[in-house]
């Protein structure tokens, strides 16, 4: 006998989110994700809202299509906006950004899975898939994950596999939430909340767009003559919402920069640049952007954060601390990565002190002890399976 599919809500009405979000405010939490499309825009596309609160009922859980005539997402604003009804998410950065453009507002108060389950020893970027197997005890059917979303009617398959992210959140989220408060560390992951919770987080602004490009050149007219090309793909991706890889590619960018094209003609010689850039508005904007960055005086040329590239870093304290943090992490259960990066202990190795893991949880379970190791207050023992600090 063929096994029933369960039933499962979609919401295409503002009437019927209203009445859903109502129900959802009585609970402590409600749990969400998203799927979208961002393929052929700047901004992604928001195809489906999926959201479920407490509760075995089938209307918990349920679908919200915002792609249906006539319905607005301002009932799940306000819902967002209440701060007696925790918003939790996996993996919340792309999800947030989404909001944030279409409505100015992030979820609060926010709780990320990901983050969590760093914090609880799940390891460095802990999967949606792997905690519902580790936690939930359950498997996710992932087949439907590459598909359109934007297509109408979505299939059962779609329906089904949509609805688990967050049916099955609520359980693994319950779970690093007790998890959290029986160790103390929820302050952590309130810590860690701070980027995700700031706007600036989701906002690229044009001008500093260069700031992204790999580039060996620092001469500081190239510099100038880059950020402002990044600057003019930038604005015209985002004002005509458009992948800034479909006006230019990076390795275009960069061969303009160098080869500072004047003219049309000088364009059509180009190797990299997409043949619809050689003309229209986008031709003109390079132009134009190579003349002003020719322009720019020395004064006012931008100059490449070179800090970290001439760091001494000394490499006997980058090896200790590295041993330290492992240390660190296996004591406290944490991900390592999520207490310092590579990075990070070379910046410490080189004298550096301005780096995150001196500041908050950082400090306490690691940065204190790897300012006395630099300093040499302390040395390290193995015993066991386990690093141990040595008073000296």
């Amino acid at each position: 006998m063929k096994e029933a599919v369960p039933l499962i809500q979609t919401i295409t009405t503002t009437d019927a989110l209203a009445e859903y979000c109502a129900r959802a405010a009585a609970h402590p939490y409600v749990t969400v994700d998203t799927e979208f499309l961002r393929e052929r825009t700047y901004y992604s596309n928001l195809c489906l809202v999926q959201l479920a609160y407490p509760g075995d009922g089938p209307e918990a859980a349920v679908l919200v299509d915002p792609l249906s005539d006539g319905l607005s997402l301002e009932p799940l604003y306000a819902l967002f906006r209440d701060e007696n009804v925790v918003k939790v998410f996996h993996a919340a950065r792309q999800d947030l950004e989404i909001f944030y453009v279409d409505a100015g507002l992030i979820p609060s108060p926010l709780f990320d899975t990901q983050v969590a389950a760093m914090v609880c020893g799940f390891g460095e970027q802990a999967g949606y898939e792997t905690l519902v197997k580790r936690i939930a005890k359950a498997q996710v059917d992932k087949s439907s994950r590459f598909t359109d979303w934007s297509r109408r009617p979505l299939s059962d398959a779609q329906k089904t596999y949509a609805l688990a992210d967050v049916t099955h959140l609520r359980k693994v989220y319950e779970y690093l939430a007790k998890e959290l408060k029986k160790t103390g560390r929820d302050k952590w992951v309130a810590e860690e909340m701070a980027v995700l919770t700031n706007p600036e987080t989701y906002v690229t602004h044009p001008r500093d767009a260069w700031q992204r490009i790999k580039t060996r050149n620092n001469s500081g007219r190239y510099l100038s003559i880059l950020r402002a090309l990044a600057e003019f793909r930038e604005a015209y991706a985002q004002t005509r919402n458009v992948p800034r890889s479909r006006v230019y590619k990076d390795d275009a960018l960069i061969e303009l920069a160098t080869t500072k094209p004047t003219s049309v003609q000088d364009l059509g010689r180009s190797r990299l640049l997409l043949r619809e850039a050689r003309k229209g508005e986008i031709a003109d904007g390079i132009l134009k952007a190579v003349a002003e960055g020719q322009a720019v005086p020395a004064s006012e040329q931008p100059e490449p954060d070179l800090s970290r590239e001439k760091l001494q870093v000394n490499p006997a304290i980058a090896d200790l601390l590295r041993v330290l943090l492992k240390g660190a992490a296996d004591r406290e259960g944490v991900a390592s990565k999520l207490i310092a990066t590579a990075s990070d202990l070379d910046a410490i190795a080189a004298g550096l002190r301005d780096v995150p893991a001196f500041s908050g949880w950082r400090r306490d379970v690691f940065g204190k002890e790897a300012l006395r190791l630099c300093k040499g207050e302390i040395a390290l023992r193995v015993k066991g399976s386990t690093i141990e600090t040595v008073e000296l």
